[in-house]
C-alpha cells in the first residue's frame, strides 16, 4: 500500500476556531457595563443618603457646643518637653519653702534642710 502524502497547513494556529477580536469585544464589553454599574449604584446611594439627611431632625444646640479640644488626659506631643517640664516643678518644689496645710501649720522645706533637721534630731 502507498501512503500519499496530504497537503498539511502552514505553521501557526488555527483561525478558525478562537475569534480573538471578539473575545476582545466581549471583555471589553463586560468593563464597560461594570464601570455603568458602578456608576448607577454610586448615584442611587447618593440620592439615599440625601434623602435620609433630610429626614434627620436638626441637631441638638448642646451638640455644636462642644470644646475644640478633648478631655484630659490627652496624647503627649511632645514627651521630651514634658518630662523636662514635669522635672523642673519637681526641682522647684524640693527648692523652695511653701505651705502644704496652712491650718494645720504642715510646711515643705527644701530637701537639704529637710536632711539637716532629721540628721540633728537624729543625733540628739
Amino acid at each position: 500500500m502507498r501512503w500519499r502524502c496530504m497537503d498539511t497547513e502552514a505553521p501557526g494556529h488555527e483561525r478558525r476556531d478562537v475569534d480573538v477580536r471578539r473575545i476582545v469585544l466581549v471583555g471589553v464589553g463586560l468593563v464597560v457595563l461594570a464601570a455603568l454599574v458602578q456608576l448607577a449604584i454610586y448615584f442611587q446611594m447618593m440620592g439615599l443618603w440625601s434623602a435620609r439627611q433630610a429626614t434627620l431632625p436638626a441637631p441638638p444646640p448642646v451638640a455644636t457646643a462642644l470644646p475644640s479640644t478633648p478631655p484630659e488626659p490627652r496624647l503627649q506631643t511632645a514627651p521630651a518637653d514634658d518630662l523636662r517640664d514635669l522635672r523642673r516643678t519637681e526641682e522647684e518644689r524640693l527648692d523652695s519653702y511653701g505651705w502644704v496645710d496652712r491650718r494645720t501649720g504642715i510646711v515643705h522645706v527644701p530637701i537639704e534642710r529637710a536632711m539637716e533637721l532629721l540628721a540633728r534630731e537624729a543625733s540628739r
